[in-house]
């Protein structure tokens, strides 16, 4: 379902300029350097600010109900549970073990380090229920501590990936795998349709496609290195001119990620296209009657043309104030030409995420 963002419920109560200041997008870069600590994952790429989309799970007999991010661009699932003491866990659903026959602890620590904080806590597995679908013995992480401000203010409880088995824990099944492995679904695959207006209507699809929330054929994209859901971009262009990723460059298909981040220079270089100026907290402002005259930005991937309008990289807020949806990317990947394509695509296209063949389709959505 579609909920308001963190970014938005800090800018109602004055407190988004505080956040930015406190945890400016080049922490990631400052936390990977300090920590380096093998027994911690890295996640620096996972700004979940902007997020509004969220599922419904259940862990646990009888099940316990948590609401967390479906997000293709980390690969375990976790939950608070009662033994976390962070103000963030008060302010949540907390995993209660003792309530559930089904539970078993493993003991081992998990530390998942953001973009703004860690997440601290241990390893466990219990039965998972997601839609209709009951995996049996999942791993999932439970927090004992969560990071300052970015878990309070968040709308969700937890995080479950859908990437690849190498973005998890060494040795974790991320939940999608245990669906197919214990054979829940007819199909190695998934897809996502995210709706723009209602709260409801979006729809994650497990392990097959329906044909009726998008338009046209699939046009299939192979994945060029299988851990994100990562493919070749061709290029980026405005009015037939290439304005970004000139000759190529890499991309990441992300559902964890709300809006289009790219590298510095090219993302300036787009803000300064559209007529986007920085503003006190850092956010990019333009004026709201731009959204009727500005031109498509078009993504090329495998020669099929993707355009995105003006009315979708430009977000009016409540406060009539019209904010760009492109921004700078926090990646610590070798390759820093790297984009993301996140929920301003998402809801253009609808996305189907194929594990059997290491691919991801692509069509109008409905």
């Amino acid at each position: 379902m579609k909920i308001t963002s963190m970014r938005e419920n800090l800018r109602e109560s004055h407190m988004l300029r505080d956040y930015l200041e406190k945890y400016p997008r080049s922490r990631a870069h400052m936390l990977r350097e300090q920590l380096r600590n093998p027994a911690i994952t890295y996640e620096p790429m996972r700004n979940y600010l902007d997020l509004a989309y969220i599922g419904i799970i259940s862990i646990g007999t009888p099940p316990q109900e948590f609401k967390v991010v479906l997000d293709t661009g980390s690969s375990y699932l976790w939950v608070p549970s009662i033994y976390c003491s962070s103000p963030a866990c008060a302010r949540h659903k907390v995993f209660n073990p003792l309530r559930s026959s089904t539970f078993l602890v493993s003991g081992r620590p998990v530390n998942v380090a953001y973009g703004s904080g860690e997440m601290s806590g241990f390893l466990a597995y219990d039965t998972v229920k997601i839609g209709d679908l009951t995996v049996a013995a999942q791993a999932f992480g439970l927090s004992l501590e969560e990071p300052g401000t970015f878990m309070e203010y968040a709308v969700f409880d937890g995080i479950l990936g859908l990437g690849y088995p190498d973005l998890s824990l060494q040795g974790i099944l991320p939940v999608f795998d245990n669906l197919w492995m214990q054979g829940l679904i007819p199909q190695n695959l998934f897809a996502f349709y995210l709706s723009s207006k209602d709260e409801k209507g979006s729809m994650l699809m497990l392990g097959g496609v329906d044909p009726s929330y998008y338009s046209g054929d699939l046009h299939w994209v192979p994945v060029s290195k299988p851990s994100y859901w990562q493919f070749a971009l061709d290029s980026i262009s405005m009015n037939g001119i290439v304005i970004a990723c000139e000759g190529g460059c890499q991309a990441i298909m992300d559902t964890g990620t709300s809006l289009l981040t790219g590298p510095g220079n090219s993302i300036l270089n787009i803000q300064h296209l559209i007529g986007a100026e920085a503003s006190s907290d850092g956010e990019y402002v333009l004026k709201c009657d731009t959204i009727n005259t500005l031109p498509d930005i078009v993504f090329t991937i495998n020669g099929v043309t993707y355009p995105v309008p003006a009315s979708a990289y430009i977000r009016k807020e409540h406060s009539h104030k019209c904010y760009s949806n492109f921004e700078e990317g926090t990646n610590d990947s070798s390759d820093s030409e790297m984009w993301v394509l996140g929920d301003v695509f998402l809801r253009l296209y609808f996305t189907v995420f194929d594990r059997g063949n290491n691919r991801i389709g692509l069509a109008p959505a409905v």
